[in-house]
């Protein structure tokens, strides 16, 4: 069996060819000799100057050309059913703090850009708020919250719109038969539908649609915020909170009782409590999974979009 956790690519070596290089990089454990350079030269192929440095299982860097590497079959995608499902033994939660959010929207740009979403059905909104007409106003992302009791998976007539094990709420748009219900139904107007045929690459449109991606979107259907399941699987972060220059949202795992916007990590209970987290219309007995800290000890003065 091939140990894919000794294999060491170098800094230039990208993700995908990482894995087309796993099945030969375990030959190279089986010999002190390079087996990538002589099968290249019978086979009379050209290398290409680029180097990979390789970890043979029995300890030894071996140093080949990238253009020797055969691709090995593409690992493949989890099915609709796991999607469905969710991640074992996770719970996610975002945390957003208004006191650093600026409105530069590169929030609302990464989710667009990631998901093929138009200028004008965007999944995060960010709103001018004021408490009163005497106080401060502030900015305020808005995305789908992700409810434990979510409404809109009571009304979808067709089980498009679902709770995973994992906290999250998906949507699968090959379900999805346009009706609605979900959008009247969710308190927080989170939901766009999609009137319009989406503008994405060929390479994308034939893909089998995905869950966890939520691509490729399809016309006729409802689309939100998805929380990013596809990155969560990976380890890495959702595309808004790695965009965002200036660490508003925080993304965790409420079963380890952590958040991390990137470059700090705490704790997720410590954080709400000594910075008086809150949950929006909480009274409607929803239970969010995002969290908001107040606008306090603000990071920016308010500037509305004129910049005044």
């Amino acid at each position: 069996m091939i140990d894919l956790s000794k294999i060491i690519p170098i800094k230039q070596i990208q993700r995908r060819d990482f894995l087309k290089g796993a099945l030969l990089a375990g030959l190279a454990g089986c010999t002190s000799k390079d087996p990538f350079t002589s099968q290249a030269k019978q086979e009379n192929v050209k290398p290409s100057g680029q180097m990979v440095k390789l970890l043979s299982t029995s300890g030894e860097i071996i140093e080949v050309d990238k253009a020797y590497l055969k691709p090995t079959e593409e690992i493949p995608s989890i099915n609709n059913m796991a999607e469905r499902m969710g991640i074992e033994g996770k719970k996610f939660v975002m945390v957003i703090d208004l006191s650093r959010c600026r409105n530069l929207k590169k929030c609302q740009e990464a989710c667009n850009h990631a998901h093929f979403v138009s200028d004008h059905q965007n999944w995060v909104k960010i709103y001018p708020m004021q408490d009163a007409e005497n106080t401060s106003p502030f900015w305020q992302p808005t995305i789908c919250l992700h409810c434990d009791d979510p409404p809109c998976v009571k009304v979808c007539p067709v089980d498009a719109t679902f709770k995973r094990q994992d906290g999250i709420v998906g949507i699968d748009a090959e379900r999805c038969i346009g009706c609605r219900f979900c959008m009247a139904a969710c308190p927080y107007s989170t939901r766009v539908f999609n009137w319009d045929k989406p503008i994405i690459p060929k390479a994308v449109e034939g893909l089998p649609y995905s869950i966890e991606t939520s691509c490729p979107p399809k016309v006729g259907t409802v689309s939100k915020c998805d929380f990013c399941p596809d990155m969560a699987r990976k380890g890495e972060l959702p595309h808004c909170v790695s965009a965002c220059p200036n660490g508003v949202f925080f993304f965790g795992d409420l079963n380890e009782d952590t958040v991390t916007n990137g470059s700090e990590t705490v704790r997720f209970s410590e954080l709400i409590r000594d910075r008086a987290g809150y949950r929006l219309m909480e009274e409607l007995g929803t239970k969010p999974s995002v969290y908001y800290l107040p606008p306090v000890d603000r990071l920016f003065p308010f500037k509305n979009e004129s910049g005044t």
